[in-house]
C-alpha cells in the first residue's frame, strides 16, 4: 500500500479523532455486528473486532455492554448499511458508507453537504472500480513476532501483503477474507488493536496544500453526521 496510504490513515484517523460524536458510531457498529452474528464475541469476528475497536477509542465498558444488548431487544433499530459516491470540492472522489434507521434523511443530508461543497453525488456504482475494498488490521510490533513467518503462514487465511509503520503492523486482505484473517490472528495469539474493511483508491491524486484544506473541511462536514460510519478519498 506504501507511504501514500499511511498519509491518508493518519489524516482520517485524525479527523476520527476530532469528531464529538465517536461513540454513537462506534455503539451503532457494535449493535450491527452484534444483530448479525450474534452477541457472543467469541463466536462473532465482525463484533469482536467492533469491541476492540471501540476500546482502541477508549470507550466505556457499559457503551459496550449496552450497544450488545440494544441488538438483541424488542425495541432495537433496524439499522441499514448504505452507501453515497460523489464528487466534493475540487473534484476528489468520495465513498460514503452510512448506517442508518431513516435513509431518507440520510440521503438528504449527505446529498446537501457535497451541494454545499460545490460537488454532488453520481450514481451508485460509478466510482466501485476506483476503489480496491480491503480487510486491514492492525496490531503492535513486537520482538516475539516474526513478521516473515506470520505472513506465510497467514497466507492461507487470504493475506495479501504486511507492513510496518513505526511500531505497528498493518496486514492487508480482500475484504471477504476479513473473517477468515481474524480468527487466524485469534488462533495465533496476536491481540488485533484495530481491524476493520478499508476503500484504498486504485489511482490516488495529489492536492496541493491549499485545496486539501477544503477538502478535509467537506470532510470533516460529512463524518460529523451521525449516521456516517465511514468516509474514503482517492486523495493521495
Amino acid at each position: 500500500m506504501g507511504r501514500a496510504f499511511e498519509y491518508r490513515r493518519a489524516a482520517k484517523e485524525k479527523r476520527w479523532g476530532h469528531m464529538s460524536r465517536i461513540f454513537p458510531k462506534l455503539a451503532k457498529a457494535i449493535t450491527i455486528a452484534a444483530k448479525e452474528g450474534g452477541p457472543d464475541p467469541e463466536m462473532n469476528s465482525k463484533l469482536r473486532l467492533a469491541i476492540q475497536n471501540a476500546k482502541t477509542q477508549n470507550m466505556p465498558k457499559d457503551n459496550i455492554q449496552n450497544a450488545i444488548k440494544r441488538a438483541a431487544g424488542k425495541d432495537a433499530e433496524d439499522y441499514t448499511e448504505v452507501n453515497y459516491e460523489g464528487k466534493g470540492p475540487h473534484g476528489v472522489l468520495v465513498f460514503v458508507e452510512c448506517a442508518t434507521d431513516n435513509t431518507t434523511r440520510t440521503v438528504a443530508n449527505v446529498k446537501s453537504y457535497f451541494n454545499k461543497a460545490g460537488g454532488g453525488l453520481v450514481p451508485t456504482g460509478s466510482l466501485e472500480f476506483m476503489f480496491n475494498r480491503k480487510a486491514v488490521f492492525q496490531f503492535a510490533k513486537s520482538d516475539e513476532i516474526d513478521l516473515e513467518e506470520l505472513e506465510l503462514d497467514l497466507i492461507d487465511a487470504g493475506l495479501e501483503e504486511l507492513e510496518v509503520a513505526d511500531e505497528t503492523v498493518y496486514a492487508y486482505g480482500d475484504y471477504k477474507n476479513f473473517g477468515s484473517l481474524s480468527e487466524a490472528f485469534t488462533e495465533k495469539g496476536i491481540e488485533v488493536a484495530k481491524g476493520n474493511l478499508q476503500r484504498i483508491p486504485t489511482s490516488p491524486v495529489e492536492f496541493t496544500e491549499d485545496k486539501m484544506e477544503d477538502i478535509e473541511k467537506f470532510l470533516d462536514k460529512v463524518e460529523e453526521d451521525d449516521d456516517v460510519q465511514a468516509v474514503y478519498t482517492n486523495t493521495l
